[in-house]
């Protein structure tokens, strides 16, 4: 793909769209931000579909499938497809940003230096791709049944590689359904028939379609020139069917005879005389070049691409210090969750802490938190009342042991009973307290307990017990009656 011009921003659910970066015969790559809640935020890579593959049903219905089984692949060189967008009739597939260039451009860049890339960086960064084609292989759906995913559009353009040295597999998906259209319309081989494998041009795809893909990158990486080239598309195909393959050593002396074996067992025209497996020619290539460390290959990389990745950085700052003026999905749909409460609205009693925690439906709570506080303050009044009770109850017992009046009104016509001759003899009363009856007293009781405190001298007569007076029903208590009435 080739750099583009900056694009108007555009708010796709909850991502940001901004600047393009890329554009090819498929799509266009641009910047892209993910605006979380609670602040989080991530910068992303979103592909946009040209809009004649956008309004092919059955295209579409075939990406995404493809998207669904990308999903399934999980390895660090192969670039995670993290979502599918469908707006406004047009597709857009997220990725995983990385910061890094194309293969295509870093062989490009070093040929206008005049220079090749190293061998061992050539080798390690294609071992790198391999094993990611062989993760896509051996990928399997939720049961266990295998995928059958091939790649079928391996090509410099599709390899990314990090400044943190690791090679990664692109368009995963994309690629295979891209392929389906390509047999179809006119000029889409353009650019791509010179990876393709001779099986691959007559509709035979399979694991070593992919490896013959990455055996012709390898051999241009080595060289930094084209394998297949030529006038037109028929004449590319004429070259990829019938034309001789030298080894990379004849354009490049001095590489290992072992790396020029491998090569050109991975550019067989027959299928079965290639590697078995992606793994397999990984290892054979590790074996021909010892691996050199990442953190080498992502100094090169910035080294060869830096007027671009400095430019690219630059845009992402940008991008990222103005990323909070979009709000997240929800805040967008409704204003006012997001906005501060007036001071004067802000709930200050207890009960409304439902209405701190939900900005959606702030009346519910609040209605269930003073029906709570009305229970409360009843529940609180009914044990006032019960404790009261029990407090005159035991003020009976105690003026009946001591002599004083009975605390309750009985018949004169009722004999006192007679006591036993093991009751102690009568105590003089208690002093009467001079604290005030509590408002929760029994209402009914509180003429006895004044005429029992109004008498200071112990009679001369027998004490008489008098059974005590019922107690009113709860219905007539005054603390009830205002407790659990709802008028508030």
């Amino acid at each position: 793909m080739e750099p583009v011009s900056p694009s108007p921003i555009r708010v796709l659910g909850r991502y940001a769209l901004h600047d393009a970066i890329a554009s090819g015969g498929m799509a266009t790559v641009h910047l892209g931000r993910l605006i979380g809640h609670v602040g989080f935020e991530r910068t992303v890579a979103i592909k946009r579909l040209h809009p004649q593959f956008a309004q092919d049903p059955e295209f579409v219905s075939m990406f995404l499938d493809e998207a669904r089984v990308v999903g399934r692949i999980r390895h660090p060189n192969v670039v995670p497809t993290l979502d599918v967008v469908a707006v406004g009739g047009e597709l857009f597939i997220v990725m995983e940003y990385v910061q890094g260039e194309s293969l295509a451009r870093l062989i490009k860049a070093s040929v206008a230096h005049g220079s090749r890339i190293p061998p061992p960086f050539v080798a390690t960064m294609l071992s790198g791709v391999l094993h990611g084609l062989h993760a896509a292989h051996e990928a399997r759906n939720e049961r266990g049944e295998p995928l059958g995913v091939v790649h079928r559009d391996v090509s410099p353009q599709n390899i990314l590689v990090g400044i943190d040295g690791v090679a990664r597999v692109l368009d995963f998906g994309v690629a295979k359904a891209a392929g389906r259209i390509q047999t179809t319309r006119e000029g889409q081989l353009k650019g791509k028939l010179a990876y393709m494998a001779p099986e691959q041009i007559s509709g035979v795809v399979g694991r070593g379609t992919d490896i013959y893909a990455a055996s012709v990158v390898l051999w241009e990486a080595l060289t930094g020139k084209r394998l297949f080239s030529g006038d037109n598309d028929a004449h590319v195909m004429k070259l990829v069917l019938e034309g001789h393959i030298v080894p990379p050593s004849e354009i490049v002396p001095d590489l290992p005879p072992a790396l020029d074996a491998l090569t050109l067992r991975g550019l067989s025209r027959e299928p079965e005389a290639r590697f078995p497996t992606a793994k397999d020619m990984a290892h054979a290539l590790e074996e021909a070049i010892a691996p050199v460390a990442p953190s080498k290959i992502g100094a090169w990389v910035e080294a060869t691409a830096s007027k671009t990745l400095h430019d690219r950085n630059e845009r992402i700052a940008a991008i990222e210090s103005n990323s909070s003026i979009y709000a997240p999905p929800a805040a967008r749909a409704e204003p006012a969750t997001v906005a501060s409460p007036p001071a004067a609205a802000v709930p200050r009693a207890a009960d409304d802490v439902h209405t701190q925690l939900s900005s959606s439906s702030a009346a519910t709570p609040v209605r269930a938190s003073r029906v709570a506080s009305r229970r409360a303050r009843t529940t609180f009044l009914v044990v006032a009342a019960g404790a009261s009770a029990l407090a005159l109850a035991l003020v009976v017992a105690f003026t009946m042991r001591g002599g004083s009046p009975s605390v309750s009104a009985a018949p004169a016509d009722v004999p006192a009973p007679a006591l036993p001759a093991s009751t102690p003899p009568a105590l003089p009363a208690p002093e009467p307290t001079a604290s005030p009856p509590t408002p929760e007293a029994n209402a009914s009781a509180a003429p006895s307990v004044a005429a029992a405190a109004a008498s200071t001298a112990p009679r001369t007569s027998p004490r008489h017990s008098h059974p005590p007076s019922a107690r009113p029903p709860a219905s007539h208590h005054p603390g009830l009656d205002d407790g659990t009435s709802d008028r508030k």
